[in-house]
C-alpha cells in the first residue's frame, strides 16, 4: 500500500511482467482507467497483431520446405512430412479464423517466405538451392488446401 496516496502500489511493467498483466487486466475490469500504464498496455495490445503475423510466417515458411522436400524427394516421403504440412495448414486456418483481417497476409509474405524455404530445404535436404525453383511453384490456394500434396 502506497502510505501517501492510500492506494497499491503497482508493480512497474519492467520489474515483473506476469504481474503488471494481471494489474493491468485488474484494473481494465475494474474501470479503473486513471491508473492504467497507457504507454505499455498500447505496445503490447499492437504486438499481439505482429505476433500472430509471426506465427503464420513462421508456420508457412516451415510448410513451404516440407511441400519442397515432398516435390523433389518422393522417395524419402514420410509420414512426419505429411503430418507437418497438415499440422501447418490447420493451424494457419486458426490463425486467420481468430483474425480474418489477416487472410490475406499468407498470400502478401509467400514469396519472401518461399526465399527463406528454398534455403532451408536445401539445407534439409543436402541439395543445391537452384535444384528448387527461384519463385514458388505452389499457388498460396495450393499451399494452404488440405488436400494438395505435389507429385
Amino acid at each position: 500500500m502506497n502510505k501517501i496516496f492510500g492506494k497499491p502500489q503497482l508493480t512497474p511493467y519492467e520489474a515483473d511482467y506476469a504481474r503488471w498483466c494481471a494489474e493491468q487486466g485488474a484494473l481494465l475490469r475494474e474501470g479503473n482507467l486513471q491508473d492504467l500504464d497507457r504507454e505499455n498496455l498500447a505496445e503490447e495490445i499492437e504486438s499481439l497483431g505482429r505476433s500472430d503475423k509471426r506465427e503464420i510466417e513462421s508456420r508457412l515458411n516451415v510448410l513451404l520446405v516440407h511441400l519442397l522436400k515432398w516435390r523433389f524427394q518422393p522417395d524419402q516421403r514420410a509420414g512426419s512430412w505429411k503430418a507437418t504440412i497438415t499440422e501447418q495448414r490447420w493451424r494457419i486456418s486458426r490463425v486467420v479464423k481468430d483474425s480474418p483481417s489477416l487472410n490475406s497476409y499468407p498470400r502478401k509474405v509467400l514469396a519472401e517466405e518461399y526465399a527463406l524455404a528454398r534455403s532451408n530445404a536445401a539445407t534439409e535436404t543436402g541439395l543445391f538451392a537452384d535444384a528448387f525453383p527461384s519463385d514458388c511453384p505452389f499457388s498460396i490456394g495450393q499451399v494452404l488446401d488440405l488436400e494438395f500434396f505435389p507429385e
